[in-house]
C-alpha cells in the first residue's frame, strides 16, 4: 500500500474508519471515531500494506483497556487533546468567545485524501466553531501538520492558542532541547524527560539566539548514527512555544504552536487561523536520520535552490561602517581574481549611516560617502563576471532618520517605550510595523528601485533585535507582522525573478523553515570563529541541509572571540556550508591568497557533492573531535572534514568508521590539502602517505581509519572516490 487509503471499521462501534499513510519508511496510522477528531495510532516505522483486520489488531495490541473502563483518561488522544477527552495535559486548544471559554464537542469527517495526506474538517454548532487539520508524509519520510480554526459564530473569539502535537511511546525517555546566545546559538541540551508538562517559549518576535529550535525525545541519550528518535520543529519565525507532555495517565506527546499574546488573535465572525506547520521526524538511525529526512524534504521543495551556491564574498568584516569606494573597487577586483562569484556590500551604504545609531529606514544611497551612487561598483562588480548584493534591514528604522522624523506612527512599539527607558539600548533601533500598509508599500518601493536600478541579484536581510512590546492598533502586533514580512519576501521575489535572499538576524536567530520558504539561504551566526563554528553548524543542519547555510571564512583573530586560527582550519570549517569570506583580503600575503585562491577551486570542485550527498556525522568518543562527512547518494564519492576543539585525550587516536560508504566497493583514499597542511604528532598512520592508498567500503565502515595525534585546532580534508 502506498499513499493514503480510508478503511472501514467492520468490528469496533467507536471507530467510522481508519485511514493509513506511508511513504519513505514512515507510516501515520489515523483512526476516526464515530464522535471527536481523528487520533493517531501510530507514528514511526512503515508497518507494511495493512488491511482492516491488521489495524484493529494494531488497536487492539495498543489500547490501554477494554471497555466500559473506569480510569478518568483519555483512551486514544486525538490530534487536538482537550479535558473533554480525559486528557489531563495541556489542552491542543484554548479559545473564548464574550468571555466565556469554549469547550467544543466535535463531530469529524475526512474532508479529503490524496497521495500520503489527510484532511479533515471537524465542526460544532454550539460553540460555532470548526477546525480543518491537514497531515501529510512529505519526501523523505517528515510529517507535516497543520490546523485551521474557524469562527462560524456571530461574535468574536479570541484565541490563546492552537498547538500541533503526535504522540511518541513511553521508550522516548530522554528529551534534547537547545538554547544559546550571541555567536553561540544552537547549544543542545540533554536531560531524562521530566515527568508532567514542559514547555519551552520564545517571545522576542524572532525566534533568537537561545530559540527552542528543534526538540528531540529519544530511547536514551540519542546518538549520530543508530538509535531512535523522535524531533519536532515548528515553522514560525516569531515566538514559539515547543510543548512535551508526559502525565502519568497517558501517553507522551509532542508539539509545538505560535506563542500568541492576549488579544493578539481575535476572530470576527467568518474568520480564520491557521497554525505554522509543524514538522515531525521519526528515525531508527540516531540524529543523522533525523537530519536525512528534513534535508530530503527540503531538496525536494519546488522552490529549492538548484544552481550551484556561489562562492560569495561579504564586506562586513572586511570595512564595517568604513565605505570608500575606491577601497571597495579594489576589494572587488581581488574578490574576482581568487574565484569570488557573489559580492556583497554590507551595512553603511545608505544615507546618514556611518554607525549603527542612524539611518534605519531611508534606503537612498549616501551621496556623501557615494557621491556618484552605487551604479559603478555593481557595474564593475557584474563587469568581473560576479553577482552583487546588497545588505538591508527593511523591518526596523532609527530615530535618527528621515523615515521616523515624518512617519513616528509607523513604529510597532509600546509608545512609552519610545525612546527606549533609560539604560535600555535594543541597538539604537526600533521595529517598523510593516503591518501598516503605507509603511509596507514604502519599504517595497524603496528595496524594489534599488534591485532594478542597481541589478541586485541577491539581498543579506538582516533582523538586529528583538520585537519588545510591539503594540499594533492597541493589541500585540508580532504575528501580524510576521505575516508581512512574509509578504514583502514574496512580493520583492516575484517581482524580480531569480533575486535571492539571506535571513540573517543578529547571525542564526532567525534560521526556522517558516522564514525558509521565503528565503534562499541563512546566516548561521555572527560568529567566524571556527571553533565555535563546529558546532553551531552541525547543529544547524540538524534541519537545513549545507546548501542553505552560510559559512564564510573570516580573519583571524576572529572579532567575536579573538581567538587565532590557521586559515587551513578556517577554510576547512567554511567548507562546510554555502561558503564565502567575510574579510578584507586585499590585506592578505602572498601565500595567503595563494590559500584563498586554492580554497576557492576546491569549493568549486567539492560542491556538487556537498550540498547535494547525505550529511553524516560518525560516533567518536574523544570530545575533542568533530567529523563530518558527505557521501554521494549513490556512494560512489565522499569527503570527510576531521577536526579538533582541543587537544586529544590520547596519544594513539581511536580508529574512525566512515560512515554511509557502500561496503562492496573500494576506496582511494586523497587528503585534500591545498588549502594548507594540517599538523600532528608522533603517530602518522600509512593511509596518509603517498600514493593514495586503495580501502574497502567494508573495512572503512567496520574496522575504521586510524587517525594521526592531530594537534588542537587542526583540520584534514579527507577526499574519498570509488573505483
Amino acid at each position: 500500500m502506498s499513499g493514503s487509503d480510508m478503511l472501514p471499521d467492520r468490528a469496533s462501534p467507536q471507530y467510522a474508519g481508519w485511514t493509513v499513510l506511508r511513504h519513505d519508511g514512515v507510516a501515520v496510522v489515523v483512526a476516526h471515531p464515530v464522535t471527536g477528531l481523528p487520533a493517531v495510532l501510530h507514528w514511526g516505522a512503515d508497518l507494511g500494506v495493512l488491511d482492516a483486520a491488521d489495524i484493529e489488531a494494531l488497536d487492539v495490541a495498543t489500547s490501554r483497556q477494554t471497555p466500559p473502563g473506569t480510569l478518568d483518561a483519555a483512551w486514544r488522544l486525538p490530534l487536538v487533546p482537550l479535558e473533554s477527552d480525559g486528557w489531563s495535559g495541556r489542552p491542543g486548544l484554548l479559545a473564548s468567545r464574550d468571555g466565556r471559554l469554549l469547550f467544543p464537542r466535535w463531530t469529524s469527517r475526512v474532508q479529503r485524501q490524496g497521495p500520503r495526506s489527510l484532511h479533515t474538517v471537524a465542526c460544532d454548532a454550539e460553540t460555532g466553531l470548526s477546525l480543518r487539520s491537514g497531515l501529510e508524509i512529505g519526501a523523505g519520510g517528515l510529517v507535516l501538520l497543520h490546523h485551521e480554526l474557524t469562527n462560524d459564530g456571530a461574535t468574536t473569539v479570541d484565541l490563546a492558542w492552537l498547538e500541533a502535537t503526535l504522540p511518541v511511546p513511553r521508550t522516548a525517555d530522554h528529551v534534547t532541547t537547545f538554547a544559546g546566545r550571541w555567536t553561540r546559538e544552537k547549544s543542545p541540551l540533554t536531560t531524562p524527560m521530566p515527568r508532567g508538562t514542559t514547555t519551552r517559549e520564545s517571545r522576542r518576535g524572532r525566534g533568537g539566539h537561545d530559540s527552542p529550535w528543534v526538540t528531540l525525545a529519544s530511547h536514551r541519550q540519542p546518538r549520530n548514527r543508530r538509535g531512535e528518535v523522535w524531533a519536532m520543529h515548528l515553522g514560525w519565525s516569531a515566538d514559539v512555544r515547543h510543548r512535551i507532555d508526559r502525565v502519568t495517565e497517558h501517553g507522551t506527546l509532542l508539539g509545538a504552536g505560535e506563542l500568541l499574546r492576549p488579544g493578539e488573535v481575535r476572530l470576527e465572525p467568518g474568520q480564520s487561523y491557521r497554525t505554522p506547520t509543524a514538522y515531525f521526524a521519526w528515525t531508527s538511525a540516531g540524529l543523522d536520520g533525523i537530519a536525512d529526512r528534513f534535508h530530503t524534504w527540503m531538496r525536494a521543495r519546488p522552490h529549492h535552490p538548484r544552481t550551484a551556491r556561489p562562492l560569495v564574498l561579504n564586506t562586513w568584516e572586511a570595512v564595517y561602517f568604513q565605505h570608500e569606494p575606491q577601497r571597495l573597487e579594489r576589494l572587488a577586483r581581488h574578490a574576482a581574481a581568487v574565484g569570488v562569484e557573489r559580492f556583497v556590500l554590507d551595512d553603511g551604504w545608505f544615507l546618514g549611516r556611518r554607525d549603527d545609531t542612524a539611518g534605519l529606514g531611508d534606503w537612498l544611497v549616501d551621496p556623501a560617502v557615494w557621491p556618484d551612487g552605487l551604479e559603478p561598483l555593481a557595474g564593475l562588480v557584474h563587469a568581473l563576471g560576479m553577482q552583487f548584493g546588497l545588505w538591508f534591514e527593511p523591518e526596523m528604522v532609527n530615530l535618527d532618520s528621515d523615515l521616523a522624523r515624518t512617519a513616528p506612527h509607523w513604529l510597532l512599539a509600546n509608545p512609552r517605550s519610545v525612546p527606549s527607558p533609560a539604560g535600555v539600548s535594543f541597538r539604537s533601533q526600533y521595529v517598523l510595523n510593516l503591518a501598516i500598509p503605507e509603511a509596507w508599500e514604502h519599504v517595497r518601493a524603496r528595496m524594489s528601485t534599488l534591485i532594478h536600478a542597481l541589478g541586485i541579484d541577491f539581498i543579506k536581510w538582516d533582523h538586529n533585535r528583538d520585537l519588545v512590546e510591539p503594540v499594533h492598533e492597541q493589541r500585540p502586533g508580532t504575528h501580524t507582522q510576521t505575516l508581512a514580512v512574509y509578504r514583502l519576501i514574496e512580493r520583492l521575489k516575484t517581482d524580480h525573478p531569480g533575486l535571492e535572499i539571506e535571513s540573517c538576524s543578529s547571525g542564526g536567530a532567525r534560521t526556522d523553515l517558516g522564514i525558509l520558504q521565503h528565503t534562499d539561504r541563512v546566516w548561521a551566526s555572527d560568529s567566524n570563529d571556527p571553533v565555535e563554528r563546529q558546532d553551531i553548524q552541525r547543529w544547524t543542519e540538524l534541519v537545513l541541509p549545507p546548501e542553505l547555510i552560510g559559512a564564510h571564512v573570516g580573519p583571524s583573530p576572529a572579532h567575536s572571540s579573538g581567538r587565532h586560527t590557521a586559515l587551513s582550519y578556517r577554510m576547512a570549517t567554511a567548507l562546510q556550508g554555502s561558503a564565502g569570506f567575510e574579510w578584507d583580503i586585499t590585506r592578505c600575503t602572498e601565500e595567503e591568497l595563494g590559500g584563498v585562491t586554492a580554497f576557492a577551486g576546491l569549493y568549486k570542485e567539492l560542491r556538487h557533492l556537498l550540498h547535494t550527498g547525505t550529511v553524516v556525522h560518525p560516533d567518536v568518543l574523544d570530545p575533542a573531535l568533530r567529523v563530518r562527512g558527505v557521501v554521494a547518494t549513490n556512494r560512489e564519492e565522499a569527503v570527510f572534514t576531521i577536526c579538533t576543539v582541543a587537544s586529544i585525550e590520547e596519544a594513539l587516536t581511536e580508529r574512525l568508521r566512515l560512515d554511509g560508504l557502500d561496503p562492496e566497493r573500494r576506496y582511494t583514499l586523497r587528503l585534500r590539502d591545498e588549502i594548507g597542511p594540517a599538523q600532528w604528532g608522533w603517530v602518522t598512520p600509512g593511509w596518509m602517505g603517498k600514493p593514495p592508498v586503495v580501502v574497502s567500503g567494508r573495512v572503512l565502515t567496520e574496522v575504521g581509519l586510524q587517525l594521526p595525534t592531530l594537534w588542537p585546532v587542526q583540520a584534514l580534508v579527507l577526499h574519498l572516490n570509488a573505483d
